[in-house]
């Protein structure tokens, strides 16, 4: 490795794990501003933001050891920066494809491993190697055994069980209008925060989407780690009961509201994990709330990143139900005010006033609808991608390719996750007041969700035949007697 040669860190790879470790802990550091990474896409006007604010926090908090480029990409930044650099693995094929190219011209004298996640791609491709399946409840079973995470001397797992989500799945409490819980951790805007604003008002050829609300996502290491222990302290306790349910007048419920400082790269995954296990085997937080956090970040989001690897980019061009549909207008500039169904527009306006919605508005409202409505599988993983502030190329292609559009044919899901208007009802507050009944499948007040499920498993009827969880829905479906009025009235609906 060249000794002088200073770490060049993306925008994700922001904290002490990354800057502090054997290889880089002495180098000068900098990192670039691209003015085509920023316009070459529609990204969402607050994640912008928190991007430029991380990058400047670093350099106001490590001082003279950073210094930041603004350029017209990366390849003239560091042109202009003038020393070679090493980097940590990036977040993309496109940006990995740009420093294996780097490396050829001698810009990039060394690729070290991301420390950002607990398994090496490399360690991930032996575990998968002649598995007749791989499927994520086993990943995450071999992810706590292999660092000591809830076990017990035994190596079985404590309380007996690896998986509490039977007990995460409850509907929101009745005739709340809210959880009640402690409020999450709430940043404090400051001057950087009126320089990134300026700067992007200022920007001549950027196209963003959303509101330009205030900033509510930590931003650099001390306010990942206040944020980070609000969560545990206060909020953990009650993350596992009501984990699945929706409530429109409280949009952050028990969540953890850690995914952008984690995705940024500010706080250490399995550090997250050891501190969140410290809280249970301390008597301050339930089995099923800790175990459940423990999932999404040592099992699911481990996944996702390894498969986005391991899947390689031709992935995110699945399209086993072949849904075309172009996004609507509506849904690309996040109009929530041209919808009426209200799950969904309470969704929408999530991702139009903070660019967040979390797992459940994703999956099983704006996802379901994608799904039963046939929009293409691909622009809407670059949708979720560049709308929601927690978005990176890594994470959204096997969560929508795979999990919430069933556009892999079941490589990641054992079974679409398509449901009626049953199912919001359940688990949201949405419905009581919304003009939509989700009873009703046919007529001016039928569900969209409702109508949509069956129309859509008329569509697909064929495609899923041979998956045997399909098989009861697709007997309902043949026995259903208004299913050619279902069909015809959605195949013609423009209105949600």
């Amino acid at each position: 490795m060249t000794a002088d040669a200073a770490l060049w860190l993306f925008a994700d790879q922001l904290g002490p794990h990354f800057t502090d470790g054997p290889d880089t802990h002495d180098r000068d550091i900098v990192l670039i501003e691209s003015a085509h990474a920023l316009r070459h896409k529609g990204y969402h006007r607050q994640k912008l933001h928190l991007v430029l604010a991380a990058i400047r926090a670093l350099r106001r908090d490590l001082g003279d050891r950073v210094t930041v480029v603004e350029a017209a990409s990366y390849r003239a930044g560091l042109r202009e920066y003038g020393r070679p650099v090493v980097v940590h693995e990036p977040g993309s094929h496109a940006a990995h494809r740009l420093v294996r190219r780097l490396r050829e011209d001698g810009v990039v004298t060394e690729i070290l491993p991301t420390p950002g996640f607990t398994l090496s791609t490399r360690d991930f491709a032996e575990w998968v190697r002649d598995r007749p399946r791989y499927v994520m409840e086993d990943f995450y079973r071999d992810q706590r055994r292999r660092h000591g995470v809830l076990l017990e001397p035994d190596g079985e797992p404590v309380g007996g069980r690896w998986n509490t989500d039977h007990d995460n799945r409850e509907p929101p409490p009745s005739g709340a209008d809210t959880l009640g819980v402690p409020a999450p951790w709430h940043p404090r805007e400051n001057e950087i925060d009126e320089r990134v604003r300026a700067d992007l008002d200022a920007m001549s050829g950027l196209h963003t989407v959303g509101e330009d609300g205030p900033r509510r996502f930590a931003v650099s290491r001390t306010e990942a780690k206040r944020a980070l222990r609000r969560f545990l302290d206060a909020r953990l306790p009650t993350f596992g009961t009501h984990q699945d349910a929706m409530l429109g007048g409280d949009w952050a419920m028990s969540h953890a509201l850690l995914s952008v400082p984690i995705n940024l790269g500010l706080l250490d995954p399995l550090d997250v994990v050891r501190q969140a296990e410290r809280r249970y085997h301390d008597g301050h937080a339930p089995l099923s709330s800790v175990e459940g956090f423990t999932r999404q970040i040592l099992g699911w989001r481990e996944w996702v990143w390894q498969l986005y690897w391991h899947l390689g980019p031709d992935y995110s061009r699945h399209n086993a139900l072949r849904a075309e549909t172009p996004l609507p207008a509506w849904w690309t500039e996040l109009d929530a005010d041209a919808v009426t169904a209200r799950c969904l527009s309470v969704a929408m306006a999530g991702v139009r006033d903070r660019g967040y919605a979390h797992h459940i508005q994703r999956l099983m409202v704006l996802g379901n609808h994608a799904l039963q409505r046939g929009y293409h599988p691909a622009r809407l993983t670059e949708w979720f991608a560049t709308a929601f502030v927690d978005g990176f190329p890594w994470v959204m292609p096997a969560n929508v390719i795979g999990m919430s559009q069933y556009a892999d044919g079941g490589i990641v899901a054992t079974k679409p996750y398509a449901a009626g208007g049953a199912y919001i009802n359940r688990m949201s507050d949405h419905c009581g007041d919304c003009v939509y009944d989700p009873k009703v499948r046919v007529g001016e007040n039928a569900c969209p969700y409702t109508a949509g499920y069956w129309a859509w498993m008329d569509r697909s009827a064929g495609r899923l035949r041979g998956n045997h969880r399909m098989a009861k829905p697709l007997g309902s479906l043949e026995r259903l007697r208004d299913r050619a009025a279902v069909v015809e009235q959605e195949h013609d609906r423009n209105r949600f």
